[in-house]
């Protein structure tokens, strides 16, 4: 059976087993049936008539479906009665839940036609890839920017340490700012240097002195951006898209199809995940599990499994009903939310009216709203749109996310790698973008953009001008 078959197999028995099982209000249902149908649409799109290789699409799917579907289909059923709270205490409301599937619905329709037509006009640009000229001073960037790396990793050692050794819930003494500027840009100036490590190897079959120098730094890079980004100093959703990007870099035949990366993210996050989550939290031995594995199918059947859908690690959905909560007592924002994403560079000390992010702002007033206890909450894009320009603000959202899809598609065609992977990059970290809040995911992709492209590009350049004067 191949991939595709064994993905939609599973697919359609996930999908079945979530709706026969749902107990709730009968419009509630058929307004998630109709999420479902669509995303089931872009499902089928994507495996079997685009053309192109697209993993923003997959990313988009899982997020989609795993966020907007499974997480609150079993959220809302595990309410007895229709009457319960989701992780960050908001009370479930029938009428809160249509709203917000509403705009869901919306979301997934106009990005979907958006993505479709604006595709369709870019697609001379995606199939006639410009063929990247060989740079002789290629080995002298890479030089530089290794250089480059081994200054901030002396210069940043102290700030690691402090990573490594402070507690996670105890606040850094680092500034915001410091710490976007070393985490998301500075650290990630060694990832530039391997990929351009890489793209030396492709340009040049032959061993020669710069052959093997270039060979120790690819490989004092790997050891530096594993100092720098760890489980120990980064979170997870930070280090997935940097190492997944590096696999595809290296084994591009396991992530080179659509079917193998919507795959890939499908179990990873939607099977893998929780089923790791369940089996840690079995009590009982392993020898116990191996001579009874009918026990796992019990533990299925238990809270378990629902359980890990119940955590603060979903509440995407339920953080749009708060949006829109929020949205009918304060009104909408009309942009002033978009400003500290898109102005994430202005400092607080220069700016002190500048605004802050939208999951704390909806974290806050759900504190003082609902009596929850944790500010820093997710929120989507969908209901950021809301927050700022309502039903307008939606459809912006959705149109702004498939343009700029269809532009990194395009970086993904090219025979440039630091464009080829930072396209990549931007697919695997959609899902952290897509989840929000936007000023996080907008600044945190920007952070990597200037450490990974723009500062290598501007090295590269400079190098080049300075060998002509």
């Amino acid at each position: 059976m191949s991939l595709r078959n064994i993905f939609l197999v599973v697919y359609v028995i996930i999908s079945s087993i979530l709706f026969i099982t749902f107990r709730c209000d009968p419009m509630v249902w058929t307004t998630f049936f109709v999420s479902f149908i669509i995303v089931s649409i872009i499902v089928y799109y994507h495996l079997f008539v685009e053309k192109h290789f697209s993993p923003f699409i997959s990313a988009y799917i899982v997020f989609t479906y795993l966020f907007f579907l499974l997480a609150p289909i079993i959220q809302i059923g595990g309410f007895k009665d229709g009457v319960g709270k989701y992780a960050t205490n908001l009370d479930y409301k029938v009428d809160l839940t249509l709203k917000t599937n509403g705009l869901i619905i919306l979301f997934n329709l106009i990005f979907f036609l958006s993505y479709f037509f604006i595709k369709k006009r870019f697609t001379r640009k995606i199939i006639q890839p410009k063929q990247l000229k060989q740079e002789r001073v290629l080995p002298l960037t890479i030089f530089v920017l290794f250089t480059i790396s081994i200054l901030v990793y002396f210069v940043t050692k102290d700030f690691i340490e402090d990573e490594l050794y402070r507690p996670s819930w105890q606040i850094s003494s680092y500034s915001i700012f410091e710490l976007l500027l070393q985490k998301k840009v500075l650290f990630m100036i060694p990832l530039a240097v391997i990929i351009l490590c890489y793209q030396y190897f492709k340009n040049h079959k032959k061993i020669n002195n710069n052959t093997l120098i270039i060979a120790l730094i690819l490989v004092i890079s790997f050891f530096i951006l594993l100092w720098f980004k760890n489980p120990m100093t980064e979170k997870r959703n930070a280090l997935g898209p940097i190492y997944i990007a590096l696999i595809f870099l290296f084994f591009p035949k396991t992530l080179n199809s659509n079917v193998k990366v919507l795959s890939f993210l499908f179990f990873a996050m939607i099977i893998l995940f929780p089923l790791f989550q369940v089996i840690t939290h079995i009590d009982y031995s392993f020898e116990y599990i191996v001579n009874n594995p009918e026990i796992l199918s019990e533990e299925f059947a238990k809270s378990n499994f629902a359980t890990t859908f119940n955590t603060l690690n979903y509440d995407a959905f339920s953080n749009i009903s708060a949006t829109i909560d929020y949205v009918s007592y304060n009104g909408f924002a009309y942009g002033y939310q978009l400003l500290s994403g898109l102005l994430f560079f202005v400092p607080r000390a220069i700016w002190t009216s500048k605004p802050i992010s939208t999951g704390e702002l909806i974290g806050n007033y759900i504190v003082e709203e609902y009596n929850f206890n944790f500010t820093n909450l997710a929120n989507p894009l969908v209901s950021e749109g809301y927050i700022n320009f309502g039903i307008f603000g939606v459809l912006l959202m959705s149109i702004a996310l498939a343009y700029f899809m269809v532009k990194h598609l395009i970086w993904l065609n090219r025979d440039d790698q630091l464009k080829r992977i930072m396209a990549f990059y931007f697919a695997i970290h959609l899902i952290f973008l897509l989840r929000g809040d936007f000023t996080n995911g907008y600044t945190y992709y920007i952070g990597t953009l200037m450490g990974v492209f723009l500062i290598p590009k501007i090295v590269h350049k400079s190098i080049k001008f300075a060998l002509k004067k």
